[in-house]
């Protein structure tokens, strides 16, 4: 590997920046959950919205030379069409200045669930081509602002998630019937968006952007032929789809057919069709935590398959699971690598990877946190292995919430961070940040450029 490789940590705006009612913020969706027995409220987070210089120096003392951070849409447009907020888009330039005084290069995500609240009831999210417009309109002004000075975009967070039903949860859907058509409806907006901002961007700038997606690896439960069938087809329709979208500006032949014959509306238009084919990405990013496995004996025969994995998913019982039956999967993530790669020859960015388990401290003792150095050491041989072995392009590592966060559920004890944050989901207690094992291991990683893994 060569000097430009990142290594880095990446996170979202509500996981980390509290200040839910400061600056002029308004309100999103994530603001107004109540918080329950294993879940906080997102009031306060990590304190980041105040205090993030102290995180910004663990990571610089790591060796990391990227952030993946996330603006806040609510934090920097009034009710997400509304006035700009200056202050609010002040808070994220002094931000990233700050970064880059540290040496650490900033990758922006505009996007990771948290809908203005408004948006959401008013409209139903990205259900709504309005929402679509609003967002493109936010996009457009954040770029104007930082692009001068960010030189690596993405839009949304695992942009393939608004091909599932949980879709209706993360897309700012607010209530209705869920129908297949509202899914579909959400799936294309989310893309036409992105295809939007990418052609502005690269109109307007000289930065870069790329599509991401949440790729788990599901295999076949076993060697029946309809299992592999329902292997291949959830891969197709959940992340190939998106892929061809991505790289070749085109939806999947296979999907498009199946939502013809199935008289499904999309609402996409000739206008999104051309938008779509004039885009085009800089690199592939992605997601990769865990694999698991599909059969096709339960799935009902009337199922869309969309929803394939909620009645077919199965754990595999040759890899080894989380305490939150995660599957452990190093090879998975080499596969994924070629996928990408070996198809769409495009440079491939896994900016999030890691493990969450739950943790405590002591108040004396360090952390002995040997799974997860194992895990990561693991993951960053599979990668070496594709690039190395097979010829894959990889632009660089970013772990997930390397510094304790809010999971993406509000649960605090669901850790994955080398350093751990001193407070629970009811108990903010001194917010104390505290270097695991880990924490030296990734340090002495990072500064061999990943060549001493022992």
């Amino acid at each position: 590997m060569d000097r430009h490789f990142f290594w880095g940590n990446s996170v979202s705006s509500m996981q980390t920046e509290g200040g839910w009612n400061e600056g002029g913020k308004s309100l999103s969706v994530y603001d107004i959950v109540e918080p329950g027995e294993n879940r906080s409220d997102w009031h306060f987070a990590n304190d980041n919205y105040h205090n993030y210089l102290e995180d910004f120096r663990l990571m610089k003392d790591l060796g990391m030379n990227m952030y993946r951070f996330q603006i806040s849409w609510s934090r920097v447009v009034k009710d997400g069409d509304g006035e700009f907020n200056e202050e609010g888009i002040a808070y994220y330039d002094r931000f990233i200045d700050d970064l880059i005084a540290m040496g650490i290069e900033p990758m922006i995500c505009l996007y990771h669930f948290d809908m203005p609240l408004k948006l959401a009831k008013e409209y139903n999210g990205f259900v709504s081509r309005y929402v679509q417009d609003a967002f493109v309109r936010y996009g457009e002004e954040m770029i104007r602002r930082f692009s001068h000075k960010v030189r690596y975009w993405i839009t949304f967070n695992e942009q393939n998630l608004y091909s599932q039903p949980l879709a209706f949860r993360i897309g700012g859907y607010w209530q209705g019937d869920k129908t297949i058509d509202e899914l579909y409806h959400i799936e294309c907006n989310v893309m036409i968006a992105h295809a939007r901002i990418c052609n502005y961007l690269h109109a307007n700038s000289d930065a870069k952007i790329g599509g991401m997606v949440a790729y788990s690896e599901i295999y076949p439960a076993t060697c029946r032929p309809e299992d592999i069938l329902a292997a291949r087809k959830w891969d197709e329709f959940i992340n190939f789809n998106l892929l061809d979208a991505f790289a070749k500006g085109r939806f999947s032949n296979e999907v498009m057919h199946y939502v013809k014959t199935k008289g499904i509306d999309t609402g996409l238009t000739q206008e999104d069709l051309d938008i779509l084919a004039a885009h085009k990405e800089d690199y592939l990013c992605f997601s990769y935590y865990a694999s698991s496995t599909i059969s096709a004996e339960p799935i009902p025969k009337d199922a869309y398959v969309n929803y394939w994995l909620q009645h077919g998913g199965k754990n595999n019982p040759y890899i080894p699971a989380t305490e939150w039956n995660w599957q452990i999967d190093p090879l998975g993530f080499r596969d994924v690598l070629n996928k990408l790669y070996q198809r769409y020859q495009l440079p491939v960015f896994p900016i999030e990877n890691g493990i969450g388990v739950q943790e405590e401290w002591d108040g004396v003792h360090e952390i002995e946190d040997d799974y997860r150095i194992d895990y990561h050491r693991a993951h960053i041989k599979a990668m070496y292995d594709a690039i190395n072995e097979d010829g894959v392009e990889v632009l660089g590592y970013l772990g997930w919430g390397l510094i304790d966060i809010l999971s993406s559920q509000g649960d605090m004890r669901k850790r994955y961070g080398v350093v751990y944050v001193n407070r629970t989901n009811h108990d903010l207690r001194d917010m104390k940040r505290v270097k695991k094992k880990s924490y030296h291991w990734l340090k002495k990683v990072i500064a061999s450029d990943g060549k001493d893994l022992d």
